[in-house]
């Protein structure tokens, strides 16, 4: 797969329960090497990136998380982490654009800035997506801003993704013109463009696929650009073909697992022999859902990659291992 680096911007979306926190950790964590700042932030009010890094809860501002995953030459870049919401998002667009410092301050004590983004999602969206903007294109009018060569977005699910982003058409009927229109606008040239890469976590079960599916048909619809599939949560390949067909035909030899028990000393064969059987068919009948799920993702059309099920959770350590694997599967050069 071809890589391509102009992208500044990776979006990380899945339907709930898939894992695309995780992912979209990992994949920060995959960017920051050799030196490069990357900014990995959240816009769902959930403080995911505070709980999955065990740090306290995160403000709205860039924050230092930790280093990166090491290049070849052991290299590593700086993952910084901001925890983005509408109203603080509101204060500083009007304290950066008109110069409201005190006055939005006053208006936020009256309620007037959780007013107009309750009553106009399509506004929030913009100001949660704005602040995403700004992060990758910064300019002179946030002095001494740190300048990312990448950042992640842990978006909201796939099934309010292209709303999410689309804000230029979410706001049609709310702003014909005006700043905030131009504003939407201007972030459309960029999610819309090269630098913008929209990546979809799902597990290989049948609602998460056609979810991922059809996130992707909305997606395109939308001129958005879609990324990578990363399918999370691969259980381990431990039985072969064979076995796992006699195992789901419930055909394994019994005599021979006994065997294998009573070599290790075990008491109660009989009943573990009925157990591990048992065990062994759910586990082929749970490859032989995945592997048909697999077969659907691959006719997506879209490069993917797989992350395995890690059996002792999620940690910083697990989070690098995943990283690692993000890298040796292209996931750090952008959509192919």
């Amino acid at each position: 797969m071809s890589q391509r680096p102009k992208v500044r911007l990776h979006v990380v979306t899945g339907k709930g329960g898939t894992g695309k926190s995780t992912v979209a950790s990992a994949l920060a964590l995959a960017l920051a090497t050799a030196g490069r700042n990357v900014l990995l932030c959240e816009v769902e009010g959930r403080q995911g990136i505070a709980r999955m890094f065990d740090v306290d809860p995160l403000p709205y501002e860039e924050r230092r998380l930790t280093t990166g995953l090491p290049d070849a030459e052991g290299g590593r870049g700086v993952v910084h982490a901001l925890h983005i919401d509408a109203e603080s998002a509101l204060l500083e667009y009007l304290a950066m654009y008109y110069r409201l410092g005190r006055a939005g301050r006053a208006l936020d004590r009256f309620g007037v800035i959780e007013f107009a983004t309750t009553i106009a999602p399509g506004v929030r969206d913009v100001l949660l997506t704005g602040k995403v903007y700004e992060a990758v294109q910064r300019n002179s009018r946030n002095k001494g801003a740190i300048q990312y060569d990448a950042v992640v977005l842990d978006a909201p699910p796939t099934g309010r993704i292209t709303q999410f982003l689309n804000v230029s058409n979410e706001l049609a009927g709310l702003a014909k013109v005006g700043p905030i229109r131009s504003q939407s606008d201007t972030m459309m040239t960029l999610f819309r463009s090269p630098r913008t890469a929209v990546h979809l976590v799902t597990v290989l079960e049948e609602m998460p696929v056609q979810e991922t599916a059809d996130g992707i048909a909305e997606l395109r619809g939308a001129d958005l650009p879609v990324g990578s599939v990363i399918v999370n949560q691969v259980r381990p390949r431990d039985l072969s073909p064979a076995a796992l067909q006699a195992a789901r035909a419930g055909t394994l030899d019994r005599a021979a697992i006994r065997t294998d028990l009573e070599r290790a000393g075990l008491a109660g064969v009989d009943t573990l022999t009925e157990g591990l059987v048992a065990e062994a068919h759910d586990h082929a009948e749970r490859r032989a859902l995945e592997d048909s799920q697999r077969a659907v993702v691959e006719r997506l059309g879209v490069p993917t990659c797989e992350l395995p099920r890690l059996a002792g959770g999620i940690d910083l350590g697990a989070l690098y291992e995943l990283a690692g694997m993000l890298r040796e599967q292209g996931m750090t050069g952008g959509p192919r």
